[in-house]
């Protein structure tokens, strides 16, 4: 806009902070809702929003999987070095170094506002098929959770659209295994914004264990259990009750992005 009118960039700024009272935003980049998802996402937040009303959602544990590499976690917008000159900012600092092929893990955890699972480690070269979803997450440490977590009482499990989690030998393992569970058709399509582990767990873990890149994955390992353990009950708390809220933010956008 300086450009096409000529005028100085801080004299735009001013204009549109001062005089009209907006601010610049970022735009993002988001997977396309077509029209059919965004009503299954309305049809099935209100869903999901009337069982939270009557309690039946009450003690839900959300999950979800994660790749984590061993290269420093960044937001470019935020992350600053404060210096007299560009020069006088020694390497280290100034750049982040970046692989083609980092080293990765990938994680599955749990969470809810009493508690969280261990971090599990899916083994390198495995694919998260559904048999191997049951074997290292599903019989281990889900089908426990009702002693371990929750102090015998029954939950809810809930899990996302992953073609692991909707195959129908895992729906029938979480039918016979698993009272309360969230079934393929009842979970909204294309939502991490209503996963508190996507829009805020698996967000603060990264930021806090891969602060600095490790040289290893047996050191982001040790990062990663060591920060999730320290990650406050009171912050996933926070997080698993936001939930209803968003699910009310996907009605009103028309089952739109909410963030």
């Amino acid at each position: 806009m300086a450009l096409e009118l000529n005028i100085s960039r801080r004299a735009i700024q001013k204009v549109v902070k001062r005089d009209l009272g907006m601010r610049s935003f970022k735009r993002k980049k988001v997977q396309f809702l077509s029209g059919s998802v965004k009503e299954k996402r309305v049809s099935r937040s209100k869903s999901l929003l009337a069982l939270h009303a009557i309690g039946v959602l009450e003690n839900t544990i959300f999950s979800d999987e994660k790749i984590f590499t061993i290269e420093e976690a960044t937001n470019s917008q935020n992350n600053r070095v404060i210096s007299t000159s560009v020069s006088a900012i020694p390497d280290k600092f100034r750049y982040i170094s970046r692989m083609k092929k980092p080293l990765s893990v990938i994680v599955w955890a749990g969470v809810s506002a009493v508690g969280r699972t261990p971090l599990i480690f899916i083994p390198p070269g495995v694919k998260i098929n559904a048999k191997t979803y049951q074997e290292l997450v599903l019989e281990p440490v889900v089908k426990g959770l009702s002693q371990t977590m929750f102090s015998g009482q029954q939950f809810v499990f809930q899990q996302d659209c992953a073609p692991a989690h909707t195959a129908n030998t895992t729906q029938d393992w979480l039918k016979h295994n698993i009272p309360n569970f969230i079934h393929k058709d009842e979970w909204p399509p294309y939502s991490p914004d209503l996963n508190p582990m996507d829009y805020s767990v698996w967000y603060i873990l990264e930021n806090k264990a891969c602060s600095v890149s490790h040289n290893t994955v047996s050191s982001l390992k040790i990062s990663l259990c060591r920060e999730w353990e320290k990650m406050p009950q009171e912050t996933l708390r926070a997080a698993v009750e936001g939930f209803p809220n968003r699910l009310r933010a996907v009605i009103s956008k028309k089952g739109g992005y909410i963030e």
